[in-house]
């Protein structure tokens, strides 16, 4: 199971599903402390849609250490070399957005694995092996037993090629990008297009065909009630500061409802 690959305690590799984070905003040394505290099995560091570099992840990879948590990381494309140095610093797993076609995803798996898995080049004694004496070749088979490889699914080729995409050894989960997928299929944002539902069911069953877990950020509990039922068992609650923004809304409502009744 990818719960017992992530290393997981055992009372949450027995669940079946991982539910988490993305982390857009917040890197405050507690804050994964914080998210451990509430629940989650993973923290989605966002690399992609915001300014965040390897600094500010080696920070908060060190915070998440000794954390019944998981740090992911979404790196912004696979072209360079980043996916090697997020797993450097501490990374247990990388998403990679706009994964297309089989051959892209073989090699993003050649990326992030260590040989004889892949082509990953090799540090040791650094903050991905525990900053540990030992031998080389235990270290890259350990390394290689719990990393997370997610590919996103946010184009029309990539839909495409979905089956092929699942099946690549090595990639674990196929995550539901929703907006950059409805606007490459020309319908950008309807959530309710008979179009976006057909390729949510079929990204769900190619996963599931081929033992891979389907991913989603659910904004809502709607949401994640919603994809839940469509077979979806890694789900993000939330960006950080949408959930700040939601709860503090809610709060000063209640305020001002108080104000106006006296």
């Amino acid at each position: 199971m990818l719960e017992n690959k992530l290393g997981m305690s055992a009372d949450k590799a027995e669940k079946g599903y991982l539910s988490g984070m993305m982390v857009f905003e917040f890197f405050s040394p507690n804050m994964p402390a914080i998210a451990a505290s509430a629940g989650v099995d993973f923290l989605m560091y966002d690399m992609e849609h915001t300014a965040i570099g390897t600094d500010i992840l080696r920070q908060q990879m060190a915070a998440c250490r000794g954390l019944d948590l998981v740090p992911l990381v979404r790196v912004p494309s696979a072209e360079a070399n980043i996916i090697a140095q997020v797993l450097d610093i501490g990374a247990h797993g990388i998403m990679v957005p706009m994964v297309e076609t089989a051959a892209q995803a073989a090699d993003i798996v050649r990326r992030a694995y260590y040989p004889p898995l892949g082509k990953r080049g090799t540090a040791f004694s650094i903050a991905h092996d525990d900053f540990q004496p030992g031998a080389p070749v235990q270290k890259m088979k350990a390394a290689n037993e719990k990393i997370l490889v997610i590919a996103m699914i946010e184009t029309e080729d990539g839909l495409k090629n979905v089956d092929e995409i699942a099946a690549t050894p090595g990639i674990d989960v196929l995550w539901l990008g929703h907006f950059d997928l409805t606007s490459s299929l020309g319908i950008p944002g309807q959530l309710d297009n008979p179009v976006y539902i057909e390729a949510v069911r079929n990204i769900s069953y190619a996963a599931a065909a081929n033992g891979k877990f389907a991913g989603y950020m659910a904004a809502d509990k709607e949401f994640a009630s919603h994809y839940w039922k469509q077979g979806y068992r890694m789900l993000a609650y939330g960006l950080d500061h949408l959930l700040l923004m939601s709860a503090l809304s809610d709060g000063l409502s209640h305020i001002r409802q108080l104000a106006e009744e006296g």
